[in-house]
């Protein structure tokens, strides 16, 4: 990926997190900014937005940060040059494919509550054009 560092401020503008969150991630060892600048900023790079963004996707499905923490963990050991040995390797993507199989769940789930909340706003819609006077 790109090596160009950002400040906190503009990968708080891509990923959609308050800088709050991302110092917060931070604290949490989550995430690292992978350089300072010479005043001491926060310097970040494509692969720690990328990072970044698989934290923001797994928050609403109800991930818990060590279950965040695992997962980082198993894709870092996968992606590690050189790569885990042959045993080690399936080992980590039993965990990544445990964490696929979790978030499919939750999608699941969540469209299941969806699909209820869009059944609740027609209701109350025609509910409402039934209540309305004629000619509105």
């Amino acid at each position: 990926m790109d090596d160009k560092h950002m400040q906190i401020g503009e990968v708080a503008a891509r990923t959609e997190l308050s800088l709050r969150t991302i110092r917060h991630y931070e604290e949490t060892g989550l995430v690292a900014p992978s350089a300072r600048s010479q005043g001491g900023f926060r310097l970040y790079t494509e692969t720690d937005v990328a990072r970044l963004m698989v934290i923001r996707r797994m928050k609403p499905l109800g991930f818990t940060l060590d279950q965040m923490r695992d997962l980082l963990d198993a894709t870092d050991r996968l992606d590690d040059e050189p790569g885990p040995d042959t045993g080690e390797r399936e080992a980590l993507l039993g965990r990544v494919r445990e964490y696929e199989q979790a978030a499919t769940e939750q999608v699941d789930k969540l469209r299941i509550q969806l699909a209820r909340a869009e059944d609740f706003a027609e209701t109350l819609r025609t509910r409402l054009h039934q209540a309305a006077p004629a000619g509105s």
